[in-house]
């Protein structure tokens, strides 16, 4: 079988290369040892498609099941080193094309491509002259033994002869800060993926309608997703009524009613890169009153946090202006009583309100990367991609919830860039505004 086997979206070999070369700067002449994700796991002979982890595919390209990546910072001649499954006639019938090593380097323009049985004797040489080794322990139990090795020799030979590592590191040290400033190519890839998400949740939103279940709206935004070659990013959730106010709500079996409120969270995953979009929508096609003005507090949370995510503030600035909004519109509802300042130090905001604000999106749905170092948080900067997701939940057993706004959950998401001058939001226009919502209810996309 001919391997066929390409590089997901617009990315050429002189990406990957460019990322590795900024690890390699910041290695040092210690090593890092990045595998593959492991093969995603089924019942009985089936298993799912394999998804490539974000760590290798950002660095390499490569999208193959059992590779491994070594990056050698001491190493002036092999520097790189890619280990890739063989090719095999037999188990490509089964489980597709593989490229084999000479395939691997022609398609991802790198030079040292070897089979991945050479890995545990290339790699014990490699870490033996490390002092450091930043691989995550417990990410592939054969490196774990390989690495496991390497250390009780630096433990060994380390004190009388200075040599062998003697410390595991956790390789986001190096990479979450590269990650999470996405260069063009990645900026394109997350415009995309945003702009399908926002296309399917266009024609989706509009069945959300008594009668129908949650799952036949689930089947709507994603087929779209998979007409246009793309996967859900995630779980999708759709929520009617109540069940909007349980924030990971999957099982998507309810129907939804005459009056309920519809939250929907969903992204479609394009050449690996992730939307994430959320939005609530009436069934019944308008707003009630209470409906309305909770839904209104939430648009005012989120205009509050974009005007926050700007690049040189710190990212804690995006939660802190959506915080203060939500909790004067608390207390305009009847939902908490007293000061929006004592109430906010009190935290007391968060029964109605208990994630975040943001996270970092990317490869990931959740890309990696901190948000504070020693308590400060991080500085927002150009080329950072993130959500802004406010939302109000009231579940309806939750003591003091006022009656006409029990059993409500309302949560607007959208993926954000920050630019130089200011955010941007991803994926084009999505109705937002309460008459638009209902404009777009009765008279579709």
């Amino acid at each position: 079988m001919q391997a066929s086997l390409e590089i997901p979206g617009d990315f050429g070999p002189s990406d990957f290369r460019r990322r590795r070369e900024a690890v390699l700067s910041g290695l040092g002449t210690d090593v890092m040892v990045v595998p593959a994700a492991a093969p995603a796991g089924g019942s009985g002979d089936s298993r799912y498609a394999f998804r490539p982890g974000g760590d290798l595919f950002y660095l390499t390209g490569c999208v193959e099941p059992g590779a491994v990546l070594l990056l050698h910072g001491g190493e002036a001649d092999h520097a790189v080193t890619l280990f890739v499954p063989p090719r095999d006639p037999e188990a490509e019938r089964w489980s597709g094309p593989r490229l084999g090593p000479e395939g691997t380097s022609d398609l991802l323009g790198i030079d040292h491509v070897l089979a991945v049985s050479e890995l545990p004797g290339r790699l014990s040489s490699a870490l033996r002259s490390a002092s450091k080794v930043h691989f995550r322990l417990g990410s592939d139990p054969a490196i774990d033994g390989v690495v496991g090795e390497a250390l009780a020799f630096g433990r060994r030979e380390g004190t009388r002869k200075g040599v062998g590592p003697r410390t595991v590191v956790d390789p986001g040290v190096i990479l979450e800060p590269l990650r999470v400033r996405k260069d063009a190519g990645e900026m394109e890839a997350l415009r995309k993926a945003s702009a399908l998400t926002n296309a399917a949740f266009g024609e989706a939103l509009p069945y959300a309608t008594p009668g129908v279940r949650e799952w036949e709206v689930q089947a709507r935004l994603e087929q779209v997703f998979r007409a246009s070659g793309a996967l859900p990013a995630f779980g999708t959730i759709v929520a009617t009524g109540a069940n909007a106010c349980v924030l990971h709500h999957v099982a998507n079996r309810g129907a939804i009613r005459p009056g309920d409120l519809v939250l929907v969270d969903g992204g479609a995953e394009l050449d690996l890169y992730a939307g994430d979009v959320s939005r609530t929508v009436p069934a019944s096609g308008r707003f009630t009153g209470p409906q309305r003005a909770a839904y209104e507090v939430v648009v005012s949370a989120r205009s509050a946090a974009l005007a926050a995510a700007l690049p040189g503030r710190p990212v804690s600035d995006i939660h802190d202006a959506a915080v203060a909004e939500l909790t004067l519109g608390l207390v305009g509802l009847g939902a908490l009583q007293g000061s929006a300042e004592d109430l906010i130090a009190e935290e007391a905001y968060k029964a109605y309100y208990p994630h975040n604000t943001s996270h970092w999106i990317g490869l990931d749905v959740h890309d990696p990367g901190v948000y504070a170092v020693d308590g400060i948080p991080v500085t927002l900067e150009a080329g950072m991609v993130l959500t802004v997701e406010p939302g109000l939940y009231f579940p309806p057993d939750l003591p003091g919830v006022p009656e006409d706004l029990a059993g409500m959950g309302i949560r607007l998401e959208d993926d954000v860039a920050i630019g130089p001058d200011g955010p941007e939001v991803l994926g084009g226009s999505l109705a937002l505004d309460p008459d638009d919502v209902e404009y777009l209810m009765a008279h579709g996309r």
